[in-house]
């Protein structure tokens, strides 16, 4: 099923849940052949509605595996838990919730198209809840008291009781997710699903005695690229773009941030969204592709041809792509098969460190089996893998060669806040401790008891002899 047909059923299945026809509306949502990870919390909500916790069960867990990072999704399956009195699983997903918010008070997800915010209070205030019904009756005040630090004056009445109630040892009821409210697809794709199709060209009309010049071809003078992740833009200089798409790059700039041009719209996407199209180069004027001159009537068959998903000729690159979560997501491409030396290899240079400090593993926690390295028989490896594409996790290691590696600090040239939960927010001046290179442009660092990645244009190096200063 192409995107632009998973795009339609998801708009007609939320049409049908606003007009309260739910029966319909799930018959819709389970048709949808390779659901992403907000259907299917969309589905689970539905299946909670209809009180089948099982089936609400599979459909958050598939959702999680989509998505490891989506808080709302582990709140939603930590109430399906408690609803089953499976409260020390309830407890983890509520936990896992927790972690997810980073420190941070809440999360708005109105920007991925979900009108919700998930507070850190509510959260705390369930984890509560879960550990009252163990009868662990001190962790659970325990957390209704860090749940006041994290407080809106809306939320306090609720936790006040809370806690009245867990020092007379009595249950209190959960706080629940509005379930009709469910994520729905960027209303800027769905306005032009009769208008253009998934690669932006436009829909055949009469052509002019003179025709514009369109703008994709003038983005020719870019360098293409395919885009690897959803981008939900939060301003009116940044574009919308779904992984396949492919863009063209203008300009790179020192924060990370790219100036490309996709459905003739220029706007700015992060540059570890994309990965680039080996397939260019200039000749007389034009590019080409293997020599092969591209004109115009040529340039929507190159575009098909290295869109994945799409109809029509498909690359023949047999190559498995590698998602990779590090502090940041990003994925590389690797030959089926590939041995341990060669993908690590591949990953050390997109995060700019030596393969001797990186740990891979099949899961978040690099503990056991799922722990990848030279010694792994990566046959395993490569059958877990579905549809050609393999998710890894990696973290850095914090020693090298046996040996504590020397902190560096660094001082704040400007103050940096941002929305992004994995972001390190700080103020000109401060001072913060370098964790890790992510790359060129971006570092991970410590401040205040916060870990984060931030901009490395906006730090520079403290010699230790300046920090007491």
């Amino acid at each position: 099923m192409s995107f632009l047909d998973t795009l339609r059923q998801w708009d007609t299945a939320v049409t049908f849940v606003d007009r309260q026809d739910l029966s319909e509306a799930l018959k819709i949502f389970l048709s949808i052949q390779e659901p992403n990870s907000k259907i299917y919390f969309d589905i689970g909500c539905l299946h909670l509605l209809n009180q089948d916790l099982d089936a609400a069960e599979k459909a958050f867990d598939c959702s999680i595996r989509k998505d490891e990072h989506l808080a709302v999704a582990f709140f939603q399956r930590g109430i399906t838990f408690y609803k089953k009195q499976r409260y020390e699983e309830s407890l983890a997903d509520f936990q896992q919730a927790f972690k997810a918010l980073r420190g941070n008070q809440l999360i708005d997800y109105k920007a991925l198209g979900l009108i919700y915010k998930l507070y850190a209070c509510e959260v705390l205030y369930n984890m509560a809840l879960a550990q009252a019904q163990l009868g662990n009756w001190e962790k659970a005040q325990e957390n209704l008291v860090k749940a006041l630090d994290y407080k809106t004056d809306a939320k306090l009445n609720i936790i006040d009781k809370a806690l009245q109630s867990t020092l007379k040892q009595k249950l209190f009821k959960p706080v629940e997710f509005p379930s009709k409210v469910l994520f729905k697809p960027n209303k800027n794709y769905v306005a032009e699903l009769e208008k253009k199709d998934y690669l932006g060209k436009a829909t055949v009309e009469d052509s002019p005695a003179c025709p514009k010049e369109p703008e994709v071809l003038r983005a020719l003078e870019g360098e293409p690229h395919t885009v690897l992740f959803e981008f939900v833009p939060e301003t009116s200089s940044e574009l919308a773009v779904v992984p396949g798409n492919i863009v063209f790059v203008l300009k790179k700039d020192a924060d990370n941030w790219a100036s490309v041009i996709f459905n003739e719209r220029r706007g700015l996407v992060p540059y570890n969204y994309l990965e680039r199209l080996a397939l260019a180069s200039k000749q007389n004027g034009w590019h080409s592709l293997h020599g092969i001159n591209i004109g115009r009537e040529n340039l929507s068959l190159l575009l098909e041809n290295h869109q994945p998903g799409l109809k029509g000729n498909q690359a023949t690159d047999n190559s498995f792509i590698v998602k990779v979560r590090f502090t940041f997501n990003f994925a590389v491409s690797v030959p089926p098969g590939s041995s341990y030396a060669l993908l690590i290899e591949k990953i050390s240079k997109k995060i700019n460190l030596p393969t001797t400090a990186i740990i891979m593993s099949l899961t978040s926690e690099a503990t056991g089996q799922s722990a990848i390295n030279a010694d792994t028989e990566m046959q395993s490896v490569w059958s877990s893998a579905s549809g050609r594409r393999l998710t890894l996790w990696c973290i850095a290691k914090e020693q090298t060669d046996g040996k504590p590696q020397n902190e560096i600090h660094l001082v704040a040239l400007h103050s940096y806040e941002s929305s992004n939960p994995e972001d390190l927010n700080f103020h000109e001046g401060d001072k913060i401790t370098l964790l890790s290179r992510v790359n060129q442009d971006w570092f991970e660092g410590q401040h205040n008891g916060n870990t984060g990645i931030f901009p490395a244009s906006f730090v520079e190096e403290v010699p230790d002899s300046d920090l007491n200063k």
